[in-house]
């Protein structure tokens, strides 16, 4: 059975201001660390045999810091790049929302573009490493269209609001993925309700 393990990154000074990031190449804050170790923390003491990454700089170091106490082959894959949100990036939902009101961005990847992307790097994960347990870190966007595919549009997209350094568990039983449990964050000790 081939298990992920899809972990968003930390928290970046975009997320605490409540910016719309993109393919923006931002950095995690002093918080998004902190919250990069504490998911290292908890997976430490399972067994783990790769860990996949997007190769954005906020993502990376999330699993640069998670790999410190397990030391598995780190491997970035183009397929979980957060979704472009345009001529948006940058912006607030209060900016967006005046210069944008019809949530529209110019020069944004669609919505079938990201989905087909990312389940694409789904199944390649399955056949290149089937019967593996994997770390996945991975963007907010990224892991809400995987939930909202596997979950038929139960959860996901449009319907859940991740939280910075969540943990969501899907798997791959019988010829067909199912998520186990999504947006846990009782690994992080200062999660305090904020939406970012």
């Amino acid at each position: 059975m081939t298990t992920i393990c899809l972990i968003r990154h930390g928290e970046t000074e975009w997320n605490a201001q409540g910016k719309i990031q993109g393919r923006t190449n931002t950095s995690l804050n002093t918080r998004g660390i902190q919250q990069a170790e504490e998911c290292r923390d908890f997976v430490k003491d399972s067994t783990w045999d790769i860990i996949i990454t997007s190769p954005l700089k906020r993502a990376m170091q999330t699993a640069q810091i998670i790999n410190k106490s397990l030391n598995v082959p780190l491997i970035e894959m183009e397929d979980f790049k957060e979704r472009s949100f345009g001529d948006a990036e940058g912006m607030t939902l209060k900016e967006r929302m005046s210069v944008y009101p019809n949530k529209v961005y110019p020069n944004e990847e669609k919505m079938g573009s990201l989905n087909k992307r990312v389940m694409a790097g789904i199944q390649k994960i399955n056949q290149q490493y089937g019967q593996s347990k994997v770390l996945l870190v991975a963007h907010g966007a990224v892991i809400s269209s995987i939930l909202s595919n596997l979950s038929e549009g139960e959860i996901g997209t449009g319907k859940t609001k991740l939280i910075n350094a969540c943990i969501s568990n899907i798997h791959f039983h019988d010829d067909q993925w199912q998520v186990r449990d999504y947006n846990q964050v009782t690994h992080l000790s200062d999660y305090d309700g904020r939406e970012s």
